[in-house]
């Protein structure tokens, strides 16, 4: 499968792409790369990204892995939600200056409504952290928010 820039899968823009390319992507799973630099979003004082910002770069790799398949059959990216994470561990509290990390996402369900579960994984030399994340992808987004617009004004 061919890989296309970052910006041009993730429904993001400019400094809220976390991540710095996919290493590698193929069938249900990705590896995306992050080099933690002291002028990124969400960094400490001391140049480090709070372990807590793990679930977003797990979130962006499926992304980026939705986004991959789209553009393999000549689709337009979609937008998806993150609904939640299970049981998210980190043996660190902050991936240091200058780690690179390797964000690996794989599908282990989905369903034909558009709900998906990732089993995520990021490691570096002595860190390991690990998540399953529920994510969802409604067929049509405008449509999607446009029932929330009108549900909420019944309420």
């Amino acid at each position: 499968m061919s890989t296309w820039p970052l910006a041009d899968l993730v429904p993001h823009a400019g400094e809220m792409i976390l991540l710095d390319s996919i290493e590698h992507v193929e069938g249900e799973r990705i590896v995306c790369v992050k080099t933690v630099q002291s002028d990124g979003l969400f960094v400490d004082a001391d140049g480090s990204l709070p372990a807590w910002v793990g679930v977003e770069l797990m979130a962006q790799s499926i992304a980026a892995w939705a986004g991959c398949h789209a553009r393999e059959v000549h689709e337009p990216v979609q937008l998806g939600f993150l609904l939640g994470t299970r049981q998210y561990v980190c043996n660190v509290e902050a991936f240091p200056l200058g780690t690179r990390l390797l964000v690996e996402a794989e599908r282990s369900f989905h369903d034909e409504h558009g709900m998906g579960v990732f089993t995520c994984h990021i490691d570096a030399p002595g860190i390991h952290a690990e998540a399953r994340l529920t994510v969802y992808r409604p067929r049509n987004a405008d449509a999607f928010f446009e029932q929330i617009a009108g549900e909420a004004t019944h309420v």
